[in-house]
């Protein structure tokens, strides 16, 4: 009796994780392209007002919060891990995509930076 609970539990909890990983996933991929697309709108729009353009900026911001979402559907990903092969490639999707959110984050502070600097210039 307990044995089938756990086994009905556990299935339970499996079918929620994948429930869960799509979701975060597909929210990832939807902030990727939605950013994406606003960023070319603002980019049209600033190149017609002859405005400086800084594609990194908005662009960026809508990859590292993606690949928050990503990572956190890496992340519920290893409740259902069974196999230690597994494990490790996930372990390594996980690493891959850290060191691509700090970059990000590194490269649009970066971009912040130069484009506050050159704001006096300007002016």
């Amino acid at each position: 009796m307990f044995e089938n609970f756990i086994a009905n539990y556990e299935l339970l909890l499996r079918y929620i994780a994948q429930i869960s990983i799509c979701t975060l996933e597909l929210v990832g991929i939807m902030i990727i392209i939605v950013g994406s697309a606003k960023t070319f709108y603002l980019t049209i729009k600033r190149i017609r007002k002859k405005q400086p353009v800084s594609i990194v900026i908005e662009l960026g911001k809508s990859l590292s919060l993606a690949l928050e979402f990503k990572m956190g559907a890496e992340i519920i990903n290893t409740v259902i891990i069974r196999d230690l092969k597994e494990l490790g490639i996930l372990a390594v999707v996980i690493v891959i995509r850290a060191l691509m959110a700090v970059l990000i984050h590194w490269e649009v502070k970066m971009e912040k930076k130069n484009h506050l600097m050159s704001e006096p210039e300007k002016k």
